[in-house]
């Protein structure tokens, strides 16, 4: 594809005006001002007058298939939320409900400009199944929760490792898988040893929630003597590349130990806030150069992967929690939701209209009335746009989402499937 007359966003997020930009295979091919010599090999042109083309966007944080929770169990405190609505019906998913569910999840995020997410689950094999099928990205892990027994014939230790196996790096590098560690709160020392291990003889990064709320992170401190980060770093869990969700409750050491072991923190504003978890300290991780990535958490907690709204929501809270009107700027928080989120996953030639890298790309109408003027482009991105601005996103040069259509998904019977699911599950409840 050319895409001709279109402002973009380059590499360093400075806006140009009337260019060219020329898609190969999944590559980018072509920038310039200029329409390139062999205009007619790049196929289809795309006039881009009244849009901007930027990078997509990386979920740093999700759990796809509770796309059928969206709206489930509203208005209870996150261990209660659990407790009594998520965990009994996440009882009843089988291959079925994930994959459909993962489905609902792929579509919405093409359709907000999410292409690739961070995602902690279980039947893996079924959501990635879903993400292949939908032509998206994921970075897959199984969460591992483990109280006691022998930590390497459990099920879920066994789970992780067949995983792994499975999905090295499948679908040309769609498809990640990673080693994962739920909790500090619902593991013991063994299992964090064991999968800290894992990661580490198979190479794989690590996806871990960390001090999420402060009864989680103070009732670690009791047990332990210290912090989740500590216990955690003690235990080598850190010594692989790692996502850390949340961070709500971060202590002064905290902040240096993710900065010295070069873990990306995966923040959730709008999920922390709707369940009343804090508001992270964002400001002060970005100042201890800490790589901070975005992340929407799960649609029963959210309740959508709106991405626009995850970036206004991540610079509002940002001031609040700081008192300082000046930080987390348009700059800073589009580099979170791209190039910051493309470097946890491991994809170091995504998150940034860049000569060479992936075409995940998105192409946004600036031509609305709730973007007029446009004074700074950037702003206007972070505070004024809405995920329905979208009208293409393109995957390693494939166009999967335009104008409303979603190329590599059936909607209809995706939506038919997800309501036979709940139906399913509620009914056997």
């Amino acid at each position: 594809m050319l895409f001709k007359n279109i402002s973009i966003l380059d590499e360093n997020l400075t806006l140009r005006e009337n260019m060219y930009v020329g898609i190969k295979g999944e590559r980018i091919d072509y920038i310039g001002t200029e329409l390139p010599l062999d205009a007619d090999l790049y196929g289809v042109t795309y006039d881009g007058k009244g849009k901007l083309l930027m990078s997509a966007f990386y979920n740093t944080h999700a759990h796809s298939p509770m796309t059928l929770m969206r709206g489930y169990g509203e208005g209870l405190s996150l261990s209660d939320w659990l407790n009594t609505k998520i965990f009994p019906f996440e009882d009843h998913h089988d291959s079925h409900s994930i994959y459909w569910g993962t489905m609902l999840a792929m579509a919405e995020s093409l359709a907000t400009g999410i292409v690739s997410s961070s995602d902690m689950y279980s039947f893996c094999d079924d959501e990635a199944r879903a993400v292949i099928d939908s032509h998206a990205k994921m970075n897959i892990s199984r969460g591992v929760v483990h109280f006691g027994g022998d930590v390497y014939t459990s099920e879920r230790y066994t789970e992780s490792v067949d995983l792994i196996k499975a999905f090295p790096h499948a679908a040309q590098g769609r498809v990640i898988a990673e080693a994962s560690m739920h909790a500090e709160y619902t593991s013991n020392p063994e299992m964090v040893e064991a999968i800290a291990k894992l990661a580490k003889d198979t190479g794989s990064q690590m996806h871990v929630h960390l001090s999420e709320t402060k009864s989680e992170h103070e009732a670690c401190k009791e047990k332990y003597g210290k912090t989740p980060a500590k216990y955690f770093l003690d235990l080598g869990l850190f010594d692989v590349p790692t996502t850390a969700a949340h961070c709500v409750w971060l202590e002064d050491e905290d902040f240096d130990i993710l900065a010295s072991k070069g873990v990306t923190v995966a923040t959730n504003p709008v999920s922390n806030m709707k369940l009343a978890s804090g508001i992270a300290n964002v400001p002060e991780m970005m100042k201890r150069g800490i790589n901070v990535g975005l992340g929407t958490d799960s649609v029963s907690s959210n309740n959508s992967l709106n991405f626009f709204e995850e970036m206004k929501i991540l610079s509002l809270a940002g001031k609040v929690r700081s008192l300082d009107p000046t930080v987390l700027t348009p700059d800073e928080v589009l580099k979170i939701a791209t190039i910051n989120g493309a470097k946890a996953q491991g994809r170091p030639d995504c998150g940034a209209l860049k000569l060479g890298n992936k075409a995940d790309l998105i192409v946004v109408n600036v031509d609305a009335p709730h973007m007029c003027p446009i004074h700074d482009i950037k702003a206007n991105l972070v505070f004024s746009a809405t995920a329905s601005d979208v009208v293409l996103t393109m995957v390693d040069g494939e166009v999967v989402y335009k104008d409303g259509d979603f190329l590599t998904i059936d909607i209809e019977k995706t939506k038919a499937e997800n309501i036979k699911a709940v139906n399913r599950i509620l009914g056997e409840l």
